[in-house]
């Protein structure tokens, strides 16, 4: 179990060096922070001072070893538009995240499982066949289409809703709602299609051949053994959420980590976007990665996998 679990954070790390090394060479492959930052009518002298000031005139692979220094160090840079701790800038931002992720989690989950469940124990019925509909509608249409229907039928047309902004409870609903739609459509799929498959196992016929109630079935024997592979789909939309956040957020003009991301890019702001990046990135490897740890508490067999590779 140790090799197991072993495996699996080495796997982690590695991922989260690629994504470091490679939002480090494309930012800088993309385009000069001087230019950007100073205009393009800026002095060579002023341009060139600038390089040299930040490290940019260093060779690349000078540069890199630097920056991986530096977060090895748990520094993160500093803002070259204003000169500001990257770190400080980020999780100021953080909470306004966290306050559209965590209650379309919270959505997604209470809305999509039980909506697939409730389907897959009423096959070929209307209810079943309404699921199905409206989940290829939620995860087939983009975010960015779905907020700006949202945002036309209840902040122009009814006049219910504000279109964006950051102001009271009433200015999430719209982007909370368009982060929900697509999760809610994956998720009753996916639960849908992974208890179907348990309740047609031998083992589920047996213990109705034994007299077991319906509800016991259910819960004790079909739940169960269905929630492992959901875990994978559940642990996968835990770490894209906030990346879903970034095209969200620049809808709606919610001022939250999203958002701060395309300011950042658009500056060539290295430090903050790198950041940003590879906070991002963690999220979703520490998602799978606890999805991974999940997997080998709930299926023993993995375990024995692992332990004889």
């Amino acid at each position: 179990m140790l090799s197991y679990f072993l495996t699996r954070l080495f796997r982690a790390a590695l991922t989260i060096l690629l994504v470091m090394t490679f939002a480090f060479v494309v930012l800088r492959l993309s385009g000069d922070p001087a230019s950007i930052l100073l205009g393009p009518d800026a002095p060579t002298d002023s341009i060139d001072a600038f390089r040299a000031e930040w490290g940019l005139d260093d060779p690349l692979w000078k540069q890199y070893f630097a920056y991986l220094r530096s977060i090895a160090q748990l520094d993160f840079g500093v803002s070259m538009r204003d000169r500001s701790s990257a770190i400080e800038l980020v999780l100021q931002r953080v909470p306004a995240t966290l306050a559209l992720t965590v209650p379309t989690l919270i959505i997604q989950l209470g809305i999509g499982i039980p909506a697939g469940v409730y389907a897959a124990l009423h096959r070929e019925s209307v209810a079943d066949r309404g699921v199905i509909m409206l989940s290829i509608f939620g995860f087939t249409i983009p975010s960015f289409v779905m907020g700006l229907v949202l945002v036309l039928i209840f902040a122009v047309t009814l006049g219910w809703l504000p279109s964006g902004g950051q102001d009271s409870w009433h200015h999430a609903i719209l982007p909370i709602a368009t982060m929900s739609v697509g999760g809610i459509g994956i998720l009753a799929r996916f639960s849908r299609s992974a208890m179907i498959e348990v309740m047609g196992q031998p083992y589920i016929r047996t213990a109705m051949a034994k007299g077991l109630s319906w509800r016991d079935v259910v819960w004790k024997h079909a739940l169960p053994n269905a929630s492992v592979p959901i875990v994978t789909i559940v642990g996968f939309m835990v770490g894209s959420l906030i990346a879903g956040a970034v095209v969200v957020e620049s809808i709606f003009s919610w001022p939250g980590i999203g958002r701060l991301l395309i300011v950042s890019v658009s500056n060539r702001d290295l430090a903050v976007v790198q950041c940003l990046l590879l906070m991002i990135a963690s999220t979703m490897v520490i998602a799978n990665l606890c999805v991974d740890f999940a997997y080998g508490l709930l299926d023993p067999r993995l375990r024995s996998k692992a332990t004889a590779h």
